[in-house]
């Protein structure tokens, strides 16, 4: 079971998020901790959200009060609501929140179910609760629950599974749900800072995007088809589907804020250094390309390398699934930019799986409390 944290001030936008899930049909309200709930089992986001702040006194000392999780269980487990409340609840607990005030979403839109968890991470009195080490704690925590649960372990998986991403099969049905399955988790799992990283990472499940731009009655509009790749990385025999079909997180402007964020924590954490340090092993003893490739792979870091109609190399592109973040190799430093590896393989084109055009393509104008248990309610289904 994989675990998400991430942490913002906006507790509106959290709960809207879900609650928007809830509202198309694709999710439900497993649980609520401390928080009331409607008699007639409807939740409004602002009721909710006026609630989650109210339990915060005026003052408190945090820039980010707002902890929003996913936990994602592995496909093959089978977990009935009842199961995925109890595992909220215990997560809530162990990681030192249980004693706040929370909201447990169950959504079903991407192939596979998983829950949102909701809540604030500022105590009563106004102290922030503790976060030391929170992401060491929260592997800790699921893999305890694996345990408990007898679930898939997250470690020692492959990376498909270990990210819940399966990907796409042109030659199968329901396309637009398979492209959901890939894209709604790549971009709530994964850092990037470009639409070519977001690119690069798509392809590894079979799904490519293309940028659209154009002029409707004189005003200027741009968006996001994703498309279907075949076995080679080509586009395949499917038609293109609207960003705007998926969401808002996953069109052009919920992109742009993605990476704009994502750019603001990597240049603030050390995930450049690990990163450079995994290839750095990885070059030892001059490699050749494909070997490369193979050890990268051993370090749970994917290499995508573009090249041009000369077969001259023009890009570099890491997917380093510890820190599940994409960078080109000039943002690690010169030694792996696209001319550093243009020097180091001589511009030969290999023939491997990941050697692939990633250039951006255009289409045609036409993306720690104690948990009070009988405070909790856990939803009827």
């Amino acid at each position: 079971m994989v675990a998400n944290i991430t942490t913002g001030k906006d507790v509106y936008g959290a709960l809207a998020y879900n609650q928007e899930k809830v509202d198309r049909g694709d999710g439900k309200v497993l649980l609520t901790h401390i928080v009331r709930e409607p008699a007639d089992g409807r939740f409004n986001v602002a009721a909710t959200a006026e609630d989650l702040l109210r339990w915060m006194p005026s003052h408190y000392r945090t820039e980010k009060p707002v902890v929003h999780v996913s936990l994602n269980p592995a496909p093959e487990d089978r977990l009935d609501d009842g199961q995925l409340a109890e595992i909220a609840g215990a997560y809530m607990e162990r990681m030192g929140w249980g004693g706040q005030p929370y909201i447990v979403f169950k959504h079903t839109d991407i192939g596979r179910e998983h829950i949102h968890i909701v809540s604030v991470q500022v105590a009563q009195d106004g102290r922030k609760i503790n976060d030391s080490r929170r992401n060491e704690r929260s592997v800790a925590v699921t893999e305890e629950l694996e345990r408990e649960y007898g679930l898939h372990p997250a470690k020692g998986r492959r990376r498909e599974k270990g990210q819940g991403i399966v990907p796409a099969d042109y030659t199968r049905g329901d396309l637009k749900r398979q492209v959901a399955a890939v894209i709604k988790p790549a971009v709530a799992t994964y850092r990037f800072q470009t639409l070519g990283e977001f690119r690069a990472l798509l392809s590894l499940y079979n799904i490519g995007i293309e940028e659209v731009r154009g002029e409707r009655n004189g005003t200027p509009y741009r968006g996001l088809l994703y498309t279907l790749l075949d076995e080679n990385g080509d586009k395949a025999v499917a038609a293109p589907l609207k960003s705007s079909l998926f969401g808002k997180e996953v069109g052009y402007d919920g992109l742009e804020r993605h990476m704009e964020r994502s750019a603001e924590r990597f240049g603030k954490d050390d995930t450049r250094r690990q990163i450079r340090g995994r290839v750095d092993k990885a070059l030892r003893g001059e490699p050749s390309e494909e070997e490369l490739r193979e050890r990268l792979r051993g370090a749970r870091v994917d290499l995508y390398i573009r090249r041009n109609e000369n077969g001259r190399i023009v890009g570099v592109t890491f997917i380093d699934h510890e820190t599940r973040t994409v960078v080109n190799g000039s943002r690690l430093g010169k030694a792996y930019s696209a001319n550093a590896f243009e020097l180091r393989f001589g511009g030969k084109r290999n023939p491997g799986e990941n050697t692939r055009d990633l250039s951006p393509k255009q289409a045609p104008a036409g993306r720690d409390g104690q948990r009070k248990r009988n405070t909790s309610r856990r939803r009827k289904v």
